[in-house]
């Protein structure tokens, strides 16, 4: 079986469940050890923890390394690349997904003139600013890596156009600037830096949200958007598959400071399609 990341160390941030599981999912089946940090390291309302999370990229081929990291406390952010720097000496990929959606679901689709002003803190925290810190952390031990190496910074459509609300929209904006200007700096060394778009994810949050119609379908109410089947969503590993491949490109430095649809790096790699359905609106025209 291949094993294009055999070899390779990663690390994924936020990683206990959703996109960030599928990613360090993929990762580990491709070959690679992976560290994965979160928050949940024991079952809660919704499923998975880091340590389940880091079994299952075991099981699937590679080494899975869980470590508890609060992305709020800079300190312990920086222990995780202390760590790795003593275990390993050196990262090949870094995936910024940390974003706490749990706790911020209840103010999507308001009025930011209704929101506490902490939603501000929340999104450009835990999102921005992490994606920021871990970066700084990690960015020394990149440069150890065979070339080229790769930050994947998780942002979203919401980077350019309206989505959910306004401080949502600042916070993957500024996610895809950070990019750009990481890839600027970080281009003389051969490390590349691009922001992943996926779609609408099916992840446990998402599920937990949905409601069954009467012919059995499940779909998500959006204010504002519409109704959402989301047996049309992609999978978390579908977004995995896309960020593995990316990440054993060795052109990858031609993606570096771009935003990339997990779609289309999908159909530029070749992967199966049978999950990127983007989802529509039901009855949209």
């Amino acid at each position: 079986m291949s094993a294009p990341l055999a070899g390779k160390v990663a690390v994924v941030t936020g990683a206990s469940r959703g996109v960030g599981k599928g990613i360090a999912l993929e990762l580990g089946a491709a070959g690679a050890v992976v560290y994965l940090t979160g928050r949940t390291v024991t079952a809660g309302p919704l499923p998975g923890t880091i340590a389940e999370t880091a079994a299952e990229v075991t099981a699937l081929g590679g080494q899975g390394i869980a470590i508890a990291c609060d992305h709020r406390d800079d300190d312990q952010v920086k222990a995780v690349f202390a760590r790795l720097e003593a275990e390993h000496g050196r990262l090949d990929i870094l995936v910024n997904n940390v974003f706490s959606a749990a706790d911020i679901a209840p103010w999507l689709n308001r009025p930011f003139w209704t929101l506490p002003v902490e939603a501000w803190d929340q999104v450009i925290d835990i999102g921005l600013r992490s994606h920021y810190v871990a970066s700084v952390f990690a960015v020394p031990l990149l440069m150890k890596a065979d070339r080229p190496a790769v930050i994947v910074n998780i942002s979203s459509p919401g980077a350019t156009t309206y989505s959910h609300n306004v401080v949502y929209g600042v916070g993957k904006a500024g996610v895809d600037k950070l990019t750009a200007d990481m890839a600027h700096e970080l281009r003389a060394h051969e490390i590349a830096v691009v922001s992943v778009w996926p779609g609408l994810v099916r992840t446990e949050l998402l599920e937990a949200a949905a409601r069954p119609t009467e012919d059995g379908t499940r779909v998500l109410d959006i204010p504002g958007a519409g109704v959402f089947d989301i047996g049309l969503a992609e999978s978390p590993r579908f977004v995995g598959r896309a960020v593995a491949a990316l990440a054993a490109d060795p052109d990858v430095l031609t993606h570096s400071g771009q935003a990339e649809t997990s779609a289309k790096l999908t159909q530029t790699y070749g992967l199966p399609k049978h999950d990127s359905v983007q989802l529509r609106a039901r009855g949209d025209v």
